[in-house]
C-alpha cells in the first residue's frame, strides 16, 4: 500500500508564525507562540515536550482539527489556516491518518468495519470499502483478524487496526498521538516499527507525539516544544 503522492516541489507541511491563544476565564492562554516548521513528504518526525508546551495543539492544527489564530498554515501548497469546518474534514479524511493512544475503536464492529468506516465519509462504494479495508488490515499483519472485535484483539493488535484505519484512504500522513501510551515495551517497539516500515516502504509522512526519548529515536528528526515554542529540531543520528 503506497500513500498517494502529493505535489513536489515545496514542504509537505509548512507553518509560518503560527500562534495559538485560547480564552481561560477572563485571560488568554497562548498555547504556540510564533511557530514556524516545515516537514517533507516522506520524513518520520518525533515530537516531545513537557505537558502544556504546545505539542497537542501543534498536532490539531496538522491535523486540520483547529485552526490557528495567527500565521499559516499550508497543506501541499494550499493554505488550510482559513478554512471552514466542513472542508477542513474533507482535507482531514483525504490525506491525513490519526492513531491514538487510547485507540478509539468501535466496541461493537468488527476490525474490518472499523477499518472501512473512514472511507464511508469518502462516499465509497461498499464493495471497495471492503476491499481496501482488507488491503490495509494485511498491511499491518491482521488479515486473518479482519472479523474479530476489539474486545477479542490484544492492545497491540487494537493498534494495527487503528494504523490500518489510518492508511486505509491511502492519506500521505500520519499523525500518532503517543501510539504506545498504552502498550507494554515489547508490543510499542513492534508498532514502531510498523511505523518505520510504512515510512520506509510506502513513503509514508509519520509525525509521533511521545514523551519517551526510547520512541522518539524511532523517528529521523527529533521537535521539542517548550512554552509554546519550538526550541529544539535536529536529526536523530541512528
Amino acid at each position: 500500500m503506497t500513500a498517494t503522492h502529493l505535489q513536489s516541489g515545496s514542504s509537505l507541511i509548512s507553518l509560518t508564525g503560527v500562534s495559538k491563544e485560547y480564552e481561560m476565564g477572563d485571560s488568554r492562554i497562548r498555547a504556540l507562540d510564533s511557530v514556524s516548521l516545515a516537514i517533507a513528504q516522506g520524513d518520520f518526525v518525533s515530537v516531545m515536550g513537557p505537558s502544556g508546551s504546545g505539542k497537542s495543539t501543534l498536532m490539531n492544527i496538522i491535523g486540520c482539527l483547529d485552526t490557528p489564530s495567527a500565521g499559516s498554515y499550508r497543506l501541499d501548497g494550499h493554505d488550510v489556516s482559513r478554512l471552514g469546518r466542513d472542508e477542513l474534514a474533507r482535507i482531514r479524511n483525504r490525506t491525513i491518518g490519526f492513531v491514538f493512544q487510547g485507540f478509539n475503536l468501535l466496541a461493537r464492529t468488527s476490525a474490518l468495519e472499523n477499518v472501512a468506516l473512514p472511507m464511508l465519509y469518502s462516499g465509497a462504494r461498499a464493495e471497495e470499502r471492503y476491499a481496501r479495508a482488507r488491503e490495509a488490515l494485511a498491511t499491518v499483519g491482521l488479515a486473518e483478524r479482519a472479523h474479530h472485535h476489539p474486545n477479542q484483539l490484544s492492545g497491540g493488535q487494537q493498534q494495527r487496526v487503528t494504523i490500518a484505519r489510518a492508511i486505509v484512504n491511502r492519506a500521505p500522513v500520519i499523525l500518532a498521538d503517543e501510539p504506545t501510551g498504552n502498550l507494554d515495551t515489547a508490543t510499542g517497539i513492534e508498532i514502531m516499527n510498523l511505523f518505520v516500515r510504512l515510512n520506509r516502504e510506502a513513503g509514508i509522512t509519520i509525525i509521533v507525539v511521545t514523551h519517551e526519548h526510547e520512541i522518539a529515536q524511532y523517528g529521523r528528526r527529533l521537535i521539542m516544544f517548550r512554552d509554546g515554542r519550538m526550541v529544539k529540531d535536529e536529526e536523530i543520528t541512528p
